[in-house]
This record gives structure tokens, C-alpha cells and sequence, in this order.
């Protein structure tokens, strides 16, 4: 779908409406009551107004069952919200005049590789940014999803064997290993890790205190949220609100994706700085006006799809990607905004340039009501739009997204043929190897068949004979989501290939099952 350009008729009525002067009456209150009502164990919000921080504020507890509280400086894993920085970051060295966006990624980064050669040659630093690659949803993604071993090096080495799944710059789907490639590139060009570079050109000037790009420093600091999820039903979102073990984590690799922590104080100060075009609080920039043009210029158009009912009036009529965030309009007003969301700590921050309003909402959980539904309500309080009750609707449209899931799994679940396996089970057993992920190793003993996804360290467990000569993963850590694994057998009788799909229809897109295909290993590989 084309991108409509309806943007430029709307400022001179924008800019008549001053912007509210405070958060909305008793804002603290309903905060609370959706959190609770959602069984979001703690939160984080800042917003900025022309300038000045008129909220950052914590909302319950660190930890389910733990007396400490969220309070302004209580650090937050912000997920891909972070892209907005690895994007900054480049833009300071835009600024020295180190870099360009539209420099070639292999003139800058040694050894760079896509799976088509004249992608390799044409890539440039602002196509690593905004996701029109050729790259499906999420590809690459199982490199370091859900805890994966390999080097950021190494995860940019293996770019090179995922196929794509469209031609280059002709559709959106949205990837992290770009912005890890991006974090690489950076490290070639500064001679500084990402996460060393970050912190000293990003957070120190900002002001951002008690950010941090390394989980070493966020662990480090007592006063940080815990993760928290709801697992243990027949899919992801189902059961109780669990903590999840904070060492479980994504590896330090994929930093640049998405990984750092930040209280509502230092979001506020990100906030105000963004609103300035990069000029800091007291003094300084952090980057030129030039760049903070560029980081919020479209550039590549995302398909609009229907939304469902419950909350089909969030649903905008043009949106695109930019350097690092997304811009679309909401109710015939221009949004810059991204989410973020690593497993048990979700985040989003919104922009709203002609009222010059910023906030950010931080979850030490997966809930979307207290998320969107409260991002929905400060937008309508700041654009003078009728107030609705926006959580309440994305309650509903999470339990019917999440029962509908429920329902097809255990139907499928219910109803296999009975018919297969093809081969004794010891058959089934050997190394496979998938081109761009690597290997896995399927075992027989006196119990059946094991698997274990030998790149990522703890993702093993049984096999369960689902139908014909399809299995369901029946992993040891319940946390991650089981995935078919149906074998092709050739005329000899003997497995020729192994794919793999995600029982669960709402699966994160992150556990990319669908691009692995594995053969078996052969001498050498």
C-alpha cells in the first residue's frame, strides 16, 4: 500500500491548539487501576511538555511479591525503543563527518555480506535502518532469540546464508539483525564498541544517569524491574503472571537491537532532547537539527491493515518507517513513536512535534492495556480529542487475540491423524544443519526422541509424535514457544530435511521457525 502524504495540511490548525499544561486530573490514580487491573506487577511513565518534565513517575512493585517499589529511577529493559539511540549514535558521527547515511555498508564494514550480491553492493547505512532489506519478519531473529551464543561478529557473518523474501527496498518487514549489523558498523567506524560508544556519546551528554547498554551495568544497579510473563496455558499469554530469571536474557550480541535499560527520569531527558531536535537541556546538542530532521523523515511505507474492533480507532492512514522510529498520523495528527518489547519488560515512547509532547511508558511486563491502552489515552488528552476508555478495549482485544490462539492449538492438539511415524524412531536421530542458523541434534534413548537448537544454550527438550512425521517440541524451559519439526523422508527411507513451524498462532515473530530448514550434516559442514 502507498504511502499518503496528508501531513503538510495540518500544521497551521495544530499549532492553534496549545498543548494541555499537565497530565490529565488524577492521572496517578488511573494509572494504578489499570495496572492492577491488568495484573501488570510495575510501571514507569514520563512525559515532557514544551520542554519541561511534568511527569516521571513509578507505579507498583520492582518485583511480584517483593515490598520494593517503582519510583522515577527504577531502570527498565526499553526493548527496540532503543533503536531510536543506535540510530543517534550514528548521527553524531554523521555530524563529525565520519559518516554518511547513504554510504555503503561494505565500504565501511569489512567482510559485510547479504544473500544476493548486488544487495551486498548497494546496501547503504540508512537501508540497515529502516527495513526495506529484503529480509522477511523477523529473519535472523533465532541468531540470538531466545538466548543465543553467537558474537555480534559472527551473527553479522551469518547474514549472508538467509534468504530473502522479497527484492531489495520493494516491501517493509520489520528485522532486528540490521541494527545489530548497524551496531557492528559503528564499532568499524568509531574504533569503540556500540556499547562503550553509546554510553559516552549518548547517555553521558544527555544526562541519562542510570542508562545503561550493558546488562553487567544494569545488573549492577539494585533499583531495576523485574520481568514478568503470563505462560503455563496451551499458548504464550495464557496462565499466571510469573517472574521470569532476569539472567535469562537476550545475549549482550544483539545490543544494538534493543537492549538497554532506562529509568523514567533518564526517558524524560531523552524525551526533552528529541522534542529539542537534539539540542540538551541546559546547553550542548547531542546531534545537529540536520539529523534529527533525517531520523524522523519516512522513508519507508508500511502496509496499514485492518484492525479488529475492539480498537479499530487507533488505526491510522498513513504510516512509514524512519531512522530508528515510526511515523503515522492519529486522528489527522503526526505521531513519532516506537514500542519495545523483550520477553517479561515492554515499553513504547511517543512524540507528538506540534504540540511538543513527549512520554514514555515502561511495564515490567507483557500486558497491552496498561502499554497502548494509557499511550492512547494521553494522546487524546493532549490533542483535545473526546476521552474513551482505550485499556478497556485493549483488554478485550487481547482476550479474544489470546482465547482464539487457545482455541486453535488445542483443537489441533485434539484432532491429529492418527497415523505415522514412518520411520522406527532411531531413524530420526542425527545432527541437521540449517545454512544461516546452524546445527541441531535429535537423539534417541528409551524415552523417544530428544532436540536440542545446539546454537542456543538451554533450548532442548522431547519430541512428542504429533501426526504422520510431525513432532511437537516439548521444551524443558516452558518459557519457550514449541514448535512443529516434521521430517521429509526421501525413497530410501531416510530424513532429507527437517522444517519447523510454530504451534502457536500468535507466537512471537522473533522465533523465526518458518525460515529454518535443516538437512543433515555432512562431512565438513
Amino acid at each position: 500500500m502507498k504511502q499518503r502524504i496528508v501531513v503538510a495540511a495540518l500544521p497551521l490548525l495544530a499549532l492553534a491548539m496549545p498543548a494541555f499544561s499537565a497530565p490529565p486530573a488524577g492521572f496517578d490514580a488511573r494509572v494504578d487501576a489499570v495496572r492492577e487491573a491488568a495484573g501488570t506487577p510495575g510501571m514507569a511513565i514520563a512525559i515532557v511538555e514544551d520542554g519541561q518534565v511534568t511527569l516521571a513517575r513509578g507505579y507498583g512493585v520492582r518485583k511480584l511479591g517483593a515490598p520494593q517499589k517503582v519510583d522515577a529511577d527504577t531502570v527498565f529493559m526499553i526493548g527496540s525503543t532503543a533503536k531510536a539511540m543506535t540510530a543517534a549514535a550514528l548521527a553524531t558521527l554523521v555530524d563529525a563527518g565520519k559518516l554518511g547515511w547513504d554510504d555503503k555498508v561494505i565500504d565501511r564494514l569489512p567482510g559485510f555480506q547479504m544473500y544476493d550480491a548486488w544487495v551486498t553492493r548497494e546496501m547503504t547505512v540508512r537501508d540497515l535502518l529502516v527495513h526495506r532489506s529484503g529480509l522477511g519478519l523477523g529473519a535472523g531473529d533465532m541468531l540470538y532469540v531466545p538466548r543465543g551464543s553467537y558474537s555480534r561478529a559472527e551473527i553479522v557473518r551469518r547474514l549472508r546464508y538467509i534468504r530473502p523474501a522479497t527484492s531489495f527496498r520493494s516491501a517493509y518487514a520489520y528485522d532486528n539483525v540490521l541494527y545489530i549489523v548497524a551496531g557492528q558498523l559503528l564499532e568499524a567506524v568509531s574504533g569503540q564498541t556500540w556499547e562503550d560508544y553509546v554510553r559516552e556519546h549518548i547517555f553521558k551528554p544527555a544526562g541519562m544517569k542510570t542508562a545503561a547498554a550493558e546488562y553487567a551495568r544494569v545488573y549492577a544497579n539494585a533499583n531495576r524491574a523485574q520481568p514478568h510473563a503470563r505462560y503455563g496455558g496451551a499458548v504464550r499469554g495464557t496462565g499466571m503472571q510469573r517472574i521470569l530469571d532476569e539472567q535469562d536474557h537476550l545475549p549482550q550480541s544483539s545490543a544494538p537491537a534493543g537492549l538497554v535499560g532506562a529509568s523514567a527520569n533518564d526517558m524524560a531527558r531523552w524525551l526533552q532532547i528529541q522534542l529539542a531536535q537534539g539540542a540538551i537541556p541546559g546547553g550542548g546538542r547531542l546531534f545537529s537539527e540536520a539529523q534529527a530532521r533525517e531520523m524522523w523523515t519516512p522513508v519507508t511505507p508500511i502496509p496499514i491493515a485492518d484492525l479488529p474492533a475492539p480498537v479499530s480507532g487507533a488505526q491510522p492512514s498513513f504510516q512509514s518507517y524512519a531512522l530508528g522510529w515510526e511515523v503515522r498520523d492519529y486522528r489527522g495528527h503526526k505521531i513519532v513513536w516506537h514500542a519495545g518489547g523483550l520477553y517479561g519488560l515492554t515499553s513504547v515512547v511517543v512524540l507528538i512535534p506540534e504540540k511538543k509532547v513527549g512520554f514514555a511508558i515502561e511495564l515490567n511486563s507483557e500486558e497491552a492495556e496498561p502499554r497502548h491502552g494509557l499511550m492512547y489515552e494521553l494522546l487524546d488528552h493532549y490533542l483535545g480529542l473526546p476521552g474513551q476508555d482505550w485499556p478497556a478495549r485493549f483488554r478485550v482485544y487481547r482476550k479474544q487475540r489470546v482465547a482464539a490462539a487457545e482455541r486453535a492449538v488445542t483443537q489441533k492438539a485434539a484432532t491429529p491423524a492418527k497415523i505415522g511415524p514412518s520411520l522406527p524412531l532411531a531413524r530420526y536421530a542425527g545432527r541437521y544443519v540449517d545454512p544461516w542458523y546452524g546445527p541441531i541434534d535429535v537423539t534417541s534413548d528409551a524415552g523417544g526422541l530428544t532436540v536440542n537448537f545446539v546454537p542456543t544454550p538451554r533450548m532442548a527438550g522431547r519430541l512428542e509424535h504429533y501426526q504422520y512425521d510431525s513432532f511437537i517440541t516439548r521444551f524443558d524451559d516452558p518459557t519457550l514457544e514449541p514448535a512443529y519439526l516434521t521430517f521429509a523422508i526421501d525413497a530410501e527411507g531416510k530424513v532429507a530435511r527437517i522444517t519447523t513451524k510454530a504451534v502457536s498462532p500468535i507466537a512471537d515473530f522473533s522465533f523465526d521457525y518458518g525460515d529454518l530448514a535443516f538437512e543433515p550434516e555432512r562431512a565438513g559442514q
